[in-house]
């Protein structure tokens, strides 16, 4: 016996009317050509015919434009400094190091540096005052002449002796052409390099050290000519 499938019936919209009421229980079944032109036809004439009051941009400029608004509105809601940083992470300065006149290692810049720009971050271990002393101490004990401490408040110093990037072989100068600052990114507390001023290629990047005074002096291999003569 054959049974004859039900004529499959069509609403006043044009969508087919399923019997069983649900789509998904009727399985896979075809669409006719018409239905499949109509459809076809409106797409393309509404892909065609954009509103008069919209301009058509291509999916790159676009996003472009997005960019830029968003980057405008970002500049004049938040700190530049902020916005400076996260340029920083995308477009890193190029810099090396190698041994410099002053002391040891230095780093030196392979490109040229406008002024007041980010030129790299400091890169550390967070610790507390407690476990510096300690750190100095064992430092000490293994013969490793110097330490990459950089304090970033009372509570918090950057360790870069064993776990750091190039901005621990910057050099100290009583004439510097950088400036070391603390800045805030997402709640936690960063410490940047900027420059003071222009700097050529192959220049030593150098900033103050600023250290406390003590009675035990450092001695200063700047060079500068208005050198203080040690470093605290």
């Amino acid at each position: 016996t054959s049974f004859s499938t039900p004529k499959k019936k069509k609403r006043d919209d044009g969508m087919r009317e399923h019997v069983t009421g649900c789509a998904r229980s009727e399985g896979y079944y075809k669409i006719d050509k018409k239905d499949k032109l109509k459809y076809l036809n409106n797409s393309r004439a509404f892909a065609e015919e954009p509103p008069a009051d919209t301009q058509v941009r291509s999916p790159t400029s676009a996003r472009r434009s997005e960019q830029r608004r968003l980057l405008s509105s970002f500049t004049g809601s938040c700190d530049s400094d902020l916005l400076k940083f996260n340029q920083l992470k995308f477009r890193k300065k190029k810099l090396k190091f190698c041994k410099s006149h002053i002391h040891d290692w230095g780093l030196f810049a392979m490109e040229p540096i406008a002024a007041d720009e980010m030129v790299i971050e400091y890169v550390g271990q967070n610790i507390r005052q407690v476990i510096a002393d300690m750190r100095e101490k064992r430092y000490e004990d293994e013969g490793i002449g110097s330490s990459y401490m950089f304090r970033v408040d009372h509570d918090t110093i950057i360790d870069a002796t064993k776990c750091g990037n190039f901005a621990r072989f910057i050099n100290h100068s009583c004439n510097p052409n950088c400036y070391a600052k603390v800045i805030t990114v997402e709640s936690q507390k960063k410490i940047v390099i900027y420059s003071k001023q222009h700097i050529n290629v192959n220049e030593e990047i150098t900033y103050d050290y600023k250290f406390p005074i003590e009675d035990v002096k450092i001695p200063c291999l700047c060079g500068s000519e208005n050198c203080r003569g040690t470093l605290n």
